[in-house]
């Protein structure tokens, strides 16, 4: 008889698994590679060199994809303002990036998902930036031959938010503000790793957003009706997968303009949640799905959301109050916050941009959102944490560019400085061989 077996491996084990073989790869590529130079070298008698270092790229940019177009746009074009040549590679092939045209900044796609990381794996580079956590933890290994491994943040938070070790394995790590610092330097010394350069440069996106409401200005409204803008997080404890129907519907029985933005991650993994309710309420809510979220946030005179970074931007940027549900991610095992004994920076900050509320306010939406659009309550308390957590407003791109290109000059100076000695080195035995 004929037995047939099925074999299971868990996602967390395949993930390794495939870690592990990228690692392989990347180590007989690399061993092959010097091969290769060492057998053109022999033919040569020894005229051709090891170009190696010649091609090193000084500056790379790896973006996951277009939603993280608003965090590299300004560090593009300030490379492009100043003239300098930069490499910006993207797992997306709907990139906007690679629309751009710009003469110095070299956008490619090197395919998404495994793929990318296969090709990350192998660059030779200076200086990369990245908003990826998790480097040396899942698929994306540290390259030998990249100098430096350079973080931006794509949110304001206080940088534990990321999986476990999420920043453990960077080089460096761009702040929005130093407040960043005192949990950043915790982590490393409850882990016992070495200390990353920490800089303060600011937040491209949000300074992006900062230029267009100077230049645009307060949005205006064709009819005097408030907007509600609705904008949760995703997962389980996100406040729409919560409470749904209930939520919404309280929202309704106010006179306000109701929006919903579900977190872009719900259009592809809720959407047994979301099409339901798209179905039911039709076109008496708004379903904002704009990949751009500039012009809800400056149409919206008060949002409501949970934990998600959107509150700062609606709060800073356009100075507008918010409602805040009390509570945060219940089970926080698998983020670096974990490690951290006290409550997260955001949670501990947002009671001072807004009013925290619980499902029992539901009744009272219409009285909680006319009180906070009309009143200046909250106005000092936005303005001093803006003052304190956003630093450096208007110039991160600068400060960025700055930093990446002192980075990768001092490298260089290393590197031409190890190639004197390498040389100093090898004409001393050339000369001892001689005598002898």
């Amino acid at each position: 008889m004929n037995q047939m077996f099925l074999l299971y491996i868990d996602p967390g084990t395949g993930s390794m698994l495939f870690a592990a073989l990228i690692g392989i790869f990347s180590t007989l590529l690399f061993f092959f590679q010097k091969l290769w130079i060492k057998f053109k070298f022999v033919l040569s008698g020894g005229r051709i060199k090891d170009k190696t270092s010649d091609e090193k790229l000084p500056y790379v940019i790896f973006s996951e994809g277009k939603s993280y177009w608003n965090v590299f746009k300004p560090v593009c074009e300030e490379f492009e303002k100043r003239g300098i040549d930069c490499e910006y590679y993207t797992a997306d092939e709907k990139d906007p990036a690679l629309e751009q045209g710009y003469k110095h900044v070299h956008t490619t796609f090197i395919g998404d998902g495994n793929k990318a990381f296969a090709r990350l794996n192998l660059l030779n580079a200076r200086v990369l930036l990245a908003t990826t956590p998790g480097l040396e933890v899942y698929q994306w290994k540290r390259s030998k031959n990249v100098g430096k491994y350079v973080h931006i943040f794509h949110s304001l938070d206080e940088g534990t938010a990321y999986r476990m070790f999420g920043l453990d394995f960077y080089d460096s790590v761009l702040l929005v503000g130093d407040f960043q610092e005192r949990y950043i330097r915790k982590l490393e010394e409850l882990r016992g790793i070495p200390q990353k350069d920490l800089q303060v440069v600011g937040c491209t996106y949000m300074d992006g957003l900062l230029a267009r409401r100077d230049k645009e200005g307060e949005a205006k409204q064709e009819k005097k009706q408030r907007t509600v803008l609705l904008a949760p997080s995703w997962g389980e404890i996100s406040v729409l997968n919560r409470y749904k129907e209930k939520l919404i519907d309280a929202l309704l029985a106010t006179d306000y303009k109701v929006v919903v933005r579900p977190h872009p991650q719900s259009f592809k993994v809720e959407m047994d949640i979301l099409q339901p309710l798209m179905d039911k309420y039709g076109d008496k809510v708004e379903w904002n799905r704009d990949a751009d979220n500039f012009d809800i946030l400056n149409r919206s005179d008060i949002l409501i959301s949970e934990f998600s970074s959107v509150v700062f931007d609606f709060a800073f940027v356009f100075d507008k109050p918010v409602l805040c549900f009390a509570g945060g991610q219940s089970d926080m095992a698998p983020y670096d916050a974990a490690w951290i004994d006290e409550e997260p920076w955001k949670q501990q900050v947002f009671p001072k941009l807004g009013k925290m509320i619980t499902e029992n306010d539901f009744d009272h939406f219409q009285t909680l959102m006319d009180e906070l659009v009309e009143s200046t309550e909250y106005q000092k308390s936005r303005d001093d944490l803006r003052e304190a957590s956003w630093q450096n407003r208007r110039h991160s791109a600068e400060g960025i560019v700055d930093y990446l290109v002192e980075s990768a000059a001092q490298m260089q100076q290393e590197e031409e400085a190890k190639a004197v000695q390498t040389e100093s080195t090898e004409k001393k035995k050339a000369k001892k061989e001689d005598e002898k």
